[in-house]
């Protein structure tokens, strides 16, 4: 006779495992009592199902979350349950929150012990999660077997598994108890979700042969694929057939090889074989015109795009098209919605590096979302950490990885207190990732492409630049060596980072900082090579910066050359940006596209051949991003690619960053060079390292320590204040207005003779002309003043100083005019300050400044409307209604997650919305000024 689940011993359940957690190293045992916990907190509602085995049978259980699962008990000591959710599949250790809230109900009841001796009534046939296959589970008074147990036991090893193929074995099973009575095979339970492996087995099964048939009629030369208006090249044929009969499968080729054609195809495939019609694209809401274009461009079928509020967006769900285009904002909101109203068969989710974060709120609601078929595409399944290509995953297959803590242990090598010290296994990763991933690098199909070379421009600072870098390379090392002593405190940090930040800009031009420095020596070697590679050909530009302001002045020396370059960039309505990125396809006198990272994803610009980086950013991917809209399938030139980088600063040590991120993007993804563990530094040493390697800053004592300079170097005014002033510095104002004279206000905690007489020294060593009236205030009675001025009771003047309040209507609107220009200015600051930390893995760290932008687009808002108070305290309607003006919808949502700090902030997501903010004050300001 088979022995019992009792007589085995359950896994992770041996009471051997210590039940404490250190750091990521937890015990199993921990994470049972963790669900244990979970489910006696977080159960909300248990229904029976009706079954009268009780306690043993089926309920529907709800969360506090309002999910609804549905468990099935049939022990109340023993591992062997079934639950629905996506943890109970991947945790592997055969409960969850959802079952152990079942049992805990269950063990309360009256009789519950009466019930534990008994023992369930039936023998079951299950799925074992742990052991990823179908299992017997005996009742434990046997006694003697009737008819259906016979069966079953015929069928099964002496540990409880059935013998020969499972899935043939279990449906020998089942056909023969369906010969039997109902009374005769009532003592035999079939779980659902052993229907449910069954089912997909079948279908895997199925989607085999239909593969092998295809490839033999492909072989033999029929047009087994000739699904589209273009004929498909044999390595996107292979793409098709790997979407489709995978099911739920990655597609992670090189950016260029046409991740979006394959995946359409795909959908053409399976609505001929398989019968789809309902197919859900998730992309960026700056993609969707493209994805619109290129199905309209390949195939005849209908395009639902949707747009508009939630209201509207519900019409757009119940529009009878084969493709519908959505965007990831709008499943954030919409998630329940479309799986009832559009329940979609395929979700294809294009650029899905946006749910790469696990813990944001945008991959949690992508996640729920349900279908048969799901296709990710993403030409970076592996940006900065491992744990990306785990949140894609999850996606697909949450058994794929198995749950965090086992993903942890796995792939983490964790230091004595269970904290990541590097990565192990990296081998193993790449190889279980290969049922589900395709990869195709462009060199594998080189044949098919044309060539591409790189090359690297190095440009050497001009006077101005190289005061300005050392301005902030010495706030860097003053803040290295404080971070070498003790960690840094948030303020610090964010300090550290601007000034790194201004690092970089100051390798293009003092210009993106201080908009009356306009030297920028990458400039004149663009000029030189734009001559070069333009005159006298039919070549075309892409010329990327990070920095818009780099941009502006790149179109004004650009001017003799081409006279109407194309314009892209964050700021740019959308409307816009596809009439400009038409008229550089369409256009042959269109001969140069000027760029910001937003045209470096998802569009398709092979009417150019050449690709110019003024400036490199922090992830070898989105480097990559930026060449592969030029240098992509369908290409027929030979692409040229240069990179301007500034000798010896820290662009030049950026190149080695971005090559060991790339070695371990290729360990993961590519499985190249063997790799299989990679050191990682802790949190503090790895800042420390990381920020000396690229500033050049060696181990020495403290700048901060040393006397300050007696008169500051020359060099951007406020650059020189916070370094001659040091903490002292709170901030610059400046008011300059037709007819009155340049004032300059300083805000300082000291207001002393000596601190007027050091920023009278900064001012004249900036070259201010002219001369400006120079005020210092200290910042107490600054708070003073701005309270008046909201109160109405004073007003700033053109000079920069209180006066009294007139009558003047006309004063009063110029004057609000210029405070709300003054605070959407900041609003870009700290926009782009965090766009940058973002690209450059600083995720949470962008929520502050991203905080900050929002609170001075509503300040900027309010002052316009003349309400005037503080930002901070004032009501956002829901609908993103801000004193009478319209924001993005989703703003006050975004606002009200940043205020409270939440750790699942979607920063990707809150930068796009912030992107639609800035714009609309923008509008606002254009309008009251008119």
């Amino acid at each position: 006779m088979p022995a019992t689940r009792k007589q085995r011993t359950a896994r992770g359940t041996s009471g051997r495992e210590s039940s404490r957690a250190k750091g990521w190293r937890t015990s199993d045992e921990y994470e049972l009592e963790l669900r244990r916990e979970r489910g006696r907190e977080e159960i909300s509602r248990i229904e029976s199902l009706g079954d009268r085995r009780a306690p043993f049978g089926a309920y529907r259980v709800s969360s506090a979350s309002a999910e609804t699962y549905v468990v099935e008990i049939r022990s109340l000591d023993e591992p062997v349950n079934s639950c629905g959710c996506p943890d109970h599949q991947a945790n592997g250790l055969g409960t969850c929150k959802h079952v152990e809230g079942v049992l805990q109900r269950l063990r309360n009841r009256r009789g519950a012990a009466r019930a534990l001796r008994a023992g369930n009534p039936r023998t079951e046939l299950f799925f074992d999660r742990r052991e990823g296959r179908p299992a017997v589970w005996w009742r434990v008074r046997r006694g003697r077997c009737n008819q259906a147990e016979r069966i079953v036991e015929a069928a099964c090893s002496e540990d409880g598994y059935l013998l020969g193929t499972p899935v043939r074995t279990l449906a020998r099973i089942l056909e023969t108890l369906r010969t039997l009575a109902p009374a005769a095979r009532a003592g035999v339970g079939v779980s659902r979700y052993l229907e449910d492996w069954q089912a997909g087995e079948r279908d895997r099964a199925a989607d085999r042969r239909a593969r092998r048939s295809l490839e033999r009629d492909l072989e033999a030369g029929k047009p087994a694929l000739d699904l589209l208006r273009v004929p498909l090249y044999p390595y996107q044929q292979q793409g098709v057939m790997h979407l489709a009969f995978t099911r739920r499968a990655i597609l992670a080729d090189e950016m260029g090889l046409g991740k979006t054609i394959q995946a359409i195809a795909a959908c053409e495939l399976l609505a001929r074989r398989g019968g789809v019609s309902r197919v859900l694209v998730v992309a960026p809401a700056s993609l969707k015109g493209e994805w619109a274009e290129q199905i309209g461009a390949f195939t005849d079928r209908s395009v639902n795009l949707v747009n508009g509020p939630p209201r509207a967006r519900r019409t757009h769900y119940r529009q009878p098209a084969f493709f519908h285009l959505v965007n990831y904002e709008q499943v954030r909101q919409d998630v329940e919605v479309l799986n009832e109203l559009l329940a979609p068969e395929v979700v294809i989710l294009d650029e899905a590096q946006r749910i790469k974060n696990w813990r944001t709120i945008t991959a949690r609601q992508i996640k729920r979302l349900r279908s048969r078929y799901a296709f990710v595409l993403t030409g970076t399944p592996l940006e900065n950490r491992i744990d990306d290509v785990y949140s894609i995953a999850q996606f697909l297959d949450p058994a794929l990885f198995g749950a965090l803590f086992r993903f942890n242990r796995e792939f983490y090598v964790l230091d004595d207190r269970g904290r990541p010290a590097g990565y192990r296994n990296l081998d193993v990763m790449h190889r279980r990732l290969q049922p589900v991933m395709l990869r195709r690098r462009k060199e594998e199909v080189e044949g098919e492409l044309p060539g591409r070379s790189d090359s690297n421009h190095f440009v050497r600072l001009a006077p101005e630049q190289e005061e300005l870098y050392e301005v902030h390379q010495a706030k860097v090392a003053r803040l290295v060596a404080i971070a070498r002593r003790r960690p840094l405190r948030k303020q610090e940090f964010e300090r550290l980072q601007r000034a790194l930040a201004c690092m970089r800009m100051a390798c293009d031009t003092p210009f993106i900082l201080d908009r009356r420095t306009r030297v920028a020596p990458k400039l004149d070697e663009l000029q030189k090579l734009l001559e070069e590679l333009l005159a006298g050909t039919s070549s075309k530009a892409v010329v990327f910066s990070e920095w818009e302001r780099m941009l502006i002045l790149a179109r004004e020396r650009s001017a003799r050359i081409v006279p109407d370059p194309a314009w892209h960039t964050g700021s740019t309505p959308q409307k816009k940006r596809r009439e400009e990125i038409r008229r550089f396809k369409t256009d042959p006198n269109c001969r140069i596209l000027f760029s910001t990272d937003s045209g470096g994803v998802g569009l398709n610009l092979q009417a150019a051949d050449v690709v110019i980086n003024l400036d490199l950013p922090w992830s070898p991917a989105r480097l990559e991003q930026r060449i592969a809209r030029v240098w992509r399938k369908h290409q027929r030139r030979h692409v040229r690619v240069f990179n301007l980088v500034s000798e010896g600063t820290i662009e030049q040590r950026m190149i080695g960053t971005l090559m060991h991120k790339q070695q371990l993007a290729e360990s993961v993804i590519d499985g190249r060079d063997g790799a299989a563990t990679v050191p990682l530094s802790s949190g503090r040493a790895a800042l420390i390292e990381r920020v000396e390697a690229l500033t050049a800053i060696e181990q020495r004592p403290d700048p901060g320590l040393v006397q300050r300079q007696a008169t500051p170097p020359a060099g951007n005014l406020e650059a020189l204040l916070e370094q001659a002033l040091g903490e002292t510095f709170v901030e610059l104002r400046r008011h300059d207005e037709t007819g009155h004279g340049p004032a300059i206000l300083v805000i300082a905690k000291a207001t002393d003779s000596a601190t007027r007489e050091v920023v009278e020294r900064c001012v004249h060593a900036a070259g201010e002309t002219p001369q400006p009236q120079i005020e210092v205030v200290d910042a107490p009675t600054w708070r003073v003043i701005e309270r008046l001025v909201q109160a109405g009771v004073l007003q700033i003047g053109v000079d920069g100083t209180p006066m009294a309040q007139d009558d003047e209507h006309l004063a009063r609107q110029r004057e609000r005019a210029a405070r709300a220009a003054q605070a959407l200015e900041t609003a870009k600051r700290r926009q782009a300050m965090a766009r940058l930390l973002a690209g450059g893995g600083f995720e949470p760290e962008a929520q502050a400044p991203i905080r900050d932008a929002f609170d001075r687009v509503v300040e900027c808002l309010q002052v316009l409307s003349g309400a005037d108070v503080d930002a901070k305290d004032s009501q956002i309607d829901r609908a993103g209604i801000v004193a009478g003006y319209e924001l993005p919808e989703a703003f006050s949502a975004c606002h009200e997650s940043l205020t409270r700090g939440e750790a699942s902030v979607d920063v990707q997501h809150c930068l796009t919305v912030g992107e639609h903010a800035l714009a609309a004050a923008a509008k606002a300001l254009d309008n009251a000024r008119r």
